[in-house]
């Protein structure tokens, strides 16, 4: 459905090492490095594949959050989803909703919920059933 996503920082550097460390592990490495003109693009670096990008604003003013924005992470083992959640606060991430069964949205439904150090919100979710996404 999207080509990528793009979110704002105020400390590229500082963004950088945060979703390095938070988005390698679950599948999503760096794949372009374009510090030259303040971005990171993140995923799998296959043609048309869709990407996750950090940047600093291209108007010159402080990246903001949205408000009642969030920006998801699918993967295919509920255990991805716990990785994200640890790597995202020992990167200095907050919580924002422990790993966990929503079954208020579907009874598969396994995700966690973080604010990066811009403070947006990301989550981690698997949608497979238990015995698939073991």
């Amino acid at each position: 459905m999207f080509s990528h996503v793009t979110l704002g920082t105020n400390d590229l550097a500082r963004a950088k090492a945060f979703y390095d460390a938070v988005l390698g592990p679950i599948g999503y490495p760096m794949i372009h490095d374009e510090s030259e003109h303040g971005t990171y693009g993140y995923g799998p670096d296959a043609p048309n594949a869709q990407s996750f990008w950090i940047m600093r604003p291209l108007n010159g003013k402080a990246a903001t959050f949205g408000n009642g924005s969030t920006i998801a992470f699918a993967v295919s083992k509920r255990a991805l989803v716990e990785t994200f959640h640890a790597a995202a606060l020992a990167a200095g991430g907050t919580c924002e909703g422990e790993p966990g069964l929503r079954p208020h949205y579907h009874p598969d439904y396994y995700g966690a919920y973080v604010r990066d150090l811009d403070g947006n919100k990301l989550c981690c979710a698997c949608h497979l059933p238990a015995d698939q996404a073991g």
